[in-house]
């Protein structure tokens, strides 16, 4: 059995739809939900599906290494949402092992500061004629590691930036999971 961690910030409908599509997988299995807010929605979600959760702080995630241990038996680390920098100690623990989705089509729109809304409304404001999802591994800085699928769906002149956002928030949630698990079965 394949293990998956999923790190998310929110309220976690990427890791809801996850955590669904590998409910009866007969390979795979979400089996902990890490979050760097308490109070955040994808705690209780993964609760209620019966998922262990963990809150971690700053000081924890970056200037330890102890997350290494609840990590044991993880085979892969999904970021849905997750708004910080994974330190190099866990890169480097998970080489190609650690897995981003990006609500734009990168190397455009991406890096610091460029996440949800705020690649929505850059995408609108470039007056972009397309817009989509990015699956790629992560490095050590943001939205830089190795793609690893894209998905594209055609904007018109009438898409506002939540508009963009509904058609980016059905790619990843038709997209991100089986992706994954392509991932997990072809290693």
């Amino acid at each position: 059995m394949k293990n998956i961690a999923i790190f998310a910030s929110g309220t976690g409908s990427n890791a809801r739809k996850m955590i669904e599509y590998f409910a009866n997988h007969p390979q795979i299995r979400v089996s902990l939900v890490v979050s760097n807010k308490a109070t955040a929605p994808v705690l209780a979600m993964a609760a209620d599906h019966g998922i262990p959760t963990l809150v971690l702080s700053r000081t924890r995630f970056y200037e330890t290494e102890e997350l290494l241990t609840d990590l044991a038996g993880i085979d892969l680390i999904v970021l849905a949402g997750f708004l910080w920098l994974v330190p190099p100690y866990l890169v480097a623990a998970f080489p190609q092992r650690i897995v981003n989705i990006h609500p734009a089509l990168l190397p455009k729109y991406g890096g610091k500061g460029m996440y949800g809304a705020h690649v929505h409304t850059a995408v609108h404001a470039a007056g972009e004629k397309e817009s989509g999802i990015t699956i790629h591994f992560v490095d050590t800085a943001y939205d830089e590691g190795q793609i690893i699928f894209q998905a594209r769906c055609v904007l018109t002149p009438e898409d506002d930036p939540a508009a963009i956002a509904r058609k980016v928030l059905a790619l990843e949630h038709a997209h991100f999971a089986p992706v994954i698990a392509q991932l997990l079965t072809n290693n």
